[in-house]
């Protein structure tokens, strides 16, 4: 299974999804880290600001990552909903942008 992460090294949630989607061989993972360019967080801020999935991330003061999109197109923010090995080690979503918390 194809699946596209956003996230960032410096979100834990971000953080631990990578490396639980890293250990699964049936997952082949394409991470864009949005605080390494200008244009990854372009790419994510699109999804952002137009996806209607995003409305109450915005008005909780969250970011929205980690942020998945798997190879059929389905967005999600929390990938134990779609892999089952992944269902073990559940992870938070959407860190805030206070930093106080994920």
């Amino acid at each position: 299974m194809k699946i596209i992460m956003y996230g960032t090294e410096i979100c834990p949630d971000c953080v631990a999804a990578k490396a639980q989607l890293g250990e699964l061989t049936a997952v082949e993972l394409d991470y864009r880290n949005i605080t390494k360019n200008t244009a990854t967080l372009k790419e994510f801020l699109r999804h952002r600001d137009h996806d209607e999935m995003f409305k109450p991330v915005k008005e909780e003061g969250r970011i929205g990552i980690p942020f998945f999109i798997l190879e059929d197109g389905t967005q999600t923010f929390d990938i134990a909903d779609f892999i089952d090995d992944v269902k073990a080690q559940p992870v938070q979503n959407a860190c805030s942008i206070d930093g106080k918390g994920c």
